[in-house]
């Protein structure tokens, strides 16, 4: 999927922190794309992040937020989140249950402000139920936040630029949606070898 990324220029800085589980599972999921698109992102492996010294120095350099939606969030699809310095969003790469216990065993994200938007999408992450209609993958709630810092202009990130944001992501779900109709295509990971 490398070959459709187009990368995009961010002043807002994204830290996608991906559960061990979803790390292992697969190496083109939506955490790792989203992280490849944004040249202003980092991605780091784990549960507890409480003393990752990378993660505390980004929290103390920055208006840091967690992407989580909660009833104290600040919903940036009616508020404004101007700063006065630049803004870093954590954006937690797991399923429901699993970011739950990422946001509970790592103190240091416990002190951040959550961000959300309202989702007036559905999820084109066809192969994959989501827990709930407004949910969606980790690339498709980056491209949401993009485009409202573009409305904000927090950000100034050229309209193809938004456009193309998605096209690794669409382009997977493409392929796996042709390996689903042909499942003896290309796809087989191994051939048993014939007695001699």
């Amino acid at each position: 999927m490398c070959e459709y990324i187009h990368n995009v220029k961010t002043k807002t800085k994204f830290i996608i922190l991906m559960h061990p589980k979803e790390f292992k599972k697969v190496k083109n999921g939506t955490g790792h794309l989203t992280h490849l698109a944004l040249e202003n992102s980092e991605l780091f492996v784990g549960v507890d992040f409480s003393n990752h010294q990378k993660i505390n120095e980004i929290i103390e350099s920055y208006d840091s937020y967690v992407l989580y939606p909660s009833k104290d969030a600040l919903n940036i699809s009616s508020t404004n989140p101007h700063t006065k310095r630049d803004m870093a969003i954590f954006i937690i790469d797991s399923t429901w249950s699993c970011s739950v216990k990422m946001l509970r065993e790592s103190k240091n994200l416990q002190s951040l402000r959550h961000m959300s938007f309202d989702s007036t999408k559905l999820s084109q992450f066809k192969i994959k139920q989501q827990p709930a209609e407004f949910c969606l993958s980790t690339i498709e709630s980056t491209l949401s936040v993009l485009e409202l810092l573009n409305k904000y202009e927090i950000e100034k990130i050229k309209k193809n630029d938004i456009e193309e944001f998605l096209n690794p992501f669409e382009r997977m779900i493409e392929y796996q949606q042709q390996i689903i109709a042909n499942p003896v295509s290309n796809a087989v990971r191994f051939k048993r070898r014939s007695d001699r």
